[in-house]
């Protein structure tokens, strides 16, 4: 099979969460231990660097990276979902995974996922660590898919764990509370490995303690800790905490590796450069300036639109979309009423309908319009604001993957 059908086998065959939602949530590690053993435990011969949380583990996960590329390492980094093309995934040094060597791994290990009915998920984590490895990485920087006791990823022994946040997300398979929540994701914090958490409350601070204390392993709390700035490319307000989280890591990472005051600077500067990372405040145009952004539940929303009224306008667009799966109750009284609205379904098949999501806007005090695509609603944005308007895009990752 060529990269294409070689990546729709990958897409149509086995359950993503990305495409399907619950369905494709497994409940235990056994498929993940079984391919690793059958790949030969690759994950063993890696160092490694854990990220999980509710938002932030992209921006943390690629900052650190690019932080270390900087230090002159060869570095690994497997983040999800991806915007564009699965190959954005799995890269070194900022460059993604070659097409062969996906179609070289699908090939030889096929019949083995499709005797053991493997998720995407696991099939792709198992994609990672092996080519980490054959490529002799450094270290691989590893951001968890969802949740963290349970996920594919955490079969990992890392240098150091962090945990961004804790949000409501993904409560159909995490829990419904903060302690719950924070419980599956402390599920990354192992035996005498240090971990560092990004953002706390009472609760989720009281829950980490504990894991840690049960563990064995030293914590630190980089919102607590006075941490020296350094500007970023990264330009999201969100991104000030992230960075704290960054900071203390690396601080912890330099027992292991020679990373100076320069590598730091420059590789805060320059993460979109040495990671090719997108959609985190993104400008695509200008006059009148376009952003997206790919936030999508609570937490992340409510930072971007403190950032969204921030900026100067005459008139402000809204491009929207969600999946099915989003509790409107919770993020549709955090938007503007005084904006434009363009409702959208993505084009994934749990994207919601706009017009179901137009009418629940209604009830909040939201108007605007149904359009029949992303595209559609952007470019009807586009026409309508004049010079001095804004327009955000956003709801979903599948909305901005679909604007870019």
């Amino acid at each position: 099979m060529n990269y294409q059908e070689t990546t729709q086998w990958m897409f149509s065959r086995l359950p993503m969460y990305q495409q399907q939602g619950a369905s494709a949530y497994k409940k235990d590690l056994t498929n993940t231990i079984l391919l690793s053993a059958h790949l030969g435990n690759p994950e063993r011969r890696i160092k490694t660097i854990h990220v999980a949380g509710t938002n932030g583990k992209g921006s943390v996960s690629n900052m650190l990276a690019s932080v270390l590329q900087e230090a002159g390492y060869k570095t690994g980094l497997y983040t999800s979902p991806h915007l564009k093309d699965f190959r954005e995934r799995i890269k070194i040094n900022g460059q993604d995974i070659p097409e062969e060597a996906v179609c070289s791994f699908i090939a030889q290990n096929k019949v083995f996922f499709e005797e053991n009915q493997l998720s995407f998920f696991e099939m792709t984590v198992g994609l990672a660590f092996d080519y980490f490895d054959k490529e002799n990485v450094d270290v691989a920087v590893i951001e968890t898919g969802m949740g963290g006791r349970l996920d594919s990823t955490n079969i990992i022994t890392p240098l150091v764990s962090v945990i961004t946040n804790i949000g409501f997300d993904h409560m159909q398979f995490l829990g419904n509370t903060e302690e719950a929540i924070a419980g599956e994701k402390a599920g990354i914090i192992k035996n005498n490995i240090p971990i560092v958490i990004g953002e706390h409350t009472d609760i989720t601070k009281k829950v980490f303690t504990g894991k840690a204390l049960a563990t064995g392993s030293d914590i630190y709390f980089a919102q607590d800790e006075v941490i020296a700035d350094y500007p970023s490319d990264l330009t999201g307000a969100y991104q000030a905490n992230n960075k704290k989280t960054v900071l203390k890591t690396i601080a912890l990472l330099q027992k292991h590796f020679n990373i100076t005051e320069d590598n730091i600077r420059n590789g805060l500067l320059n993460v979109k450069r040495n990671t090719g990372f997108i959609g985190r405040w993104q400008q695509i145009n200008d006059k009148p300036v376009a952003v997206c952004d790919t936030a999508h539940n609570a937490h992340g929303l409510k930072i971007v639109v403190q950032q969204l009224l921030q900026q100067p306008f005459e008139k402000l667009h809204i491009v929207f979309g969600v999946v099915n799966d989003k509790d409107l109750t919770d993020i549709l009284p955090l938007l503007p009423k005084a904006a434009e609205y363009y409702f959208c379904r993505p084009d994934v098949p749990r994207g919601l309908d706009a017009e179901v999501l137009q009418q629940n806007a209604a009830e909040q005090g939201l108007s605007g319009e149904v359009y029949p695509s992303v595209t559609a609603a952007y470019k009807a944005a586009l026409s309508n604001a004049s010079a001095d308007d804004f327009i955000y895009i956003g709801g979903s990752t599948f909305v901005v993957a679909e604007i870019l």
